[in-house]
């Protein structure tokens, strides 16, 4: 936004961070427009991150330093996007355990449509409120909010949302959605819920389960409701509820049913089945969607690279899958692995046949580059009960 590169802050670094501490305690540090930028989404919409100033990021981490401190006691437990020592793999590690030590029949697959595009400003000062009183902090993040979107060289001042990619979003996010969900959430459970429920939150994605259908209904109305009422709406075409567990393939078959339905979430599509001794048990595969977009930018990169040396097109794909294998590389997950890992042999193969016309590539010899720099597949995160069961015992914010 105002072209100030790290490499250039750094240079002058101490007399730098010394006027903008001045400047925060004076009152006359200004937040910069935020510049934004959009990504495509898997669905061909796109999706508008925000490019923040150097010296609003340095101070909005800060500030995420010292409300993390508070926030973190408040914070419930099902709550685990962008929260210190928590990452996606905790938060898919209690809905597995969720589901097969539970008795949940009965799954609420929920989005929030356009969440940080419309957090209510009035609202999430009020949430803030709640806890920290210094006015101070609250002016930083008006100024922040107020500060504006800088787009096509127009600066337009939004009325709601919070910038995706600023540093301090997170943060506001999980303010808002404790208040205005959480805990709603976790009293509705305790007093309306009589059979077993679930409930696992990251970001604006949430995953409900219920042991009793008519809970399951009565949760999804009122939680309308409640989200109406600060502005949130459930994504309708996101927002599921299925029939999900134990006796999910069972019943359905009664009924005349196929199998049971699947729900996606961080990235991986939940199953019901099966293990060898016949027990329930939850699958998680990579969703197609995200393999289909990983081979599509890969197809890009390597005819990008076509004609690199073959020493390092096959290091760098070496890295793509190791990269690959430490998200999804996830127990009953091996055939997605290994899957992804034959398409990036396929498609380097056909690229260098494409170098020349004499090529001299054939299938043996792709074999052997691929076993020298494609890794098999790697299964690198431990079963989720065995990890859940650690992080408890090591005191980890699990509650």
């Amino acid at each position: 936004m105002d072209r100030v590169t790290h490499a250039d802050y750094e240079q002058d670094l101490e007399a730098n961070l010394a006027d903008l501490s001045s400047r925060l305690r004076r009152g006359a540090y200004r937040a910069k427009p935020v510049r934004r930028v959009y990504i495509a989404k898997a669905d061909g919409r796109q999706r508008p991150l925000g490019i923040t100033a150097l010296e609003d990021k340095i101070v909005q981490s800060a500030t995420v330093r010292v409300l993390n401190a508070i926030y973190e006691k408040d914070f419930l437990g099902f709550s685990y996007g962008f929260r210190p020592g928590r990452s996606p793999h905790d938060a898919l590690d209690a809905v597995w355990v969720g589901l097969t030590q539970k008795k949940v029949n009965w799954v609420l697959d929920a989005d929030i449509r356009g969440f940080f595009d419309t957090i209510n400003h009035e609202w999430l000062m009020k949430f803030v409120g709640h806890r920290i009183a210094d006015q101070r902090v609250h002016r930083h993040i008006k100024k922040w909010l107020n500060a504006g979107v800088l787009e096509d060289d127009e600066i337009r001042r939004e009325e709601q949302g919070t910038p995706q990619g600023a540093s301090i979003s997170p943060l506001l996010a999980n303010i808002y959605l404790h208040y205005a969900l959480d805990l709603w959430a976790h009293d509705w459970r305790r007093r309306h819920a009589s059979g077993d429920m679930i409930i696992v939150r990251y970001a604006d994605d949430f995953v409900v389960g219920f042991q009793h259908r008519a809970e399951a209904e009565r949760f999804l109305a009122e939680l309308r409701t409640r989200l109406e009422r600060f502005d949130l709406s459930l994504h309708p075409e996101k927002t599921r509820l299925i029939e999900f567990g134990r006796f999910a393939s069972e019943r359905r078959a009664e009924r005349g049913l196929g199998k049971p339905e699947t729900f996606d979430f961080l990235g991986f599509t939940h199953v019901c089945s099966t293990t060898r001794k016949g027990r329930f048990t939850v699958k998680r595969r990579t969703m197609r969607k995200r393999i289909r977009r990983k081979l599509a930018q890969v197809k890009i990169d390597l005819r990008r690279r076509m004609h690199d040396r073959v020493r390092d097109v096959g290091r760098w794909l070496g890295s793509v899958l190791t990269g690959h294998y430490g998200y999804y590389g996830v127990p009953l997950n091996y055939r997605c692995l290994a899957a992804v890992r034959d398409q990036l042999t396929r498609m380097w193969y056909w690229t260098l046949r494409r170098r020349s016309q004499r090529t001299r590539i054939t299938w043996p010899r792709m074999h052997a580059l691929a076993e020298k720099y494609l890794p098999r597949p790697q299964i690198r995160h431990p079963w989720p009960d065995q990890r859940l069961r650690v992080t408890i015992r090591g005191r980890s914010p699990v509650r």
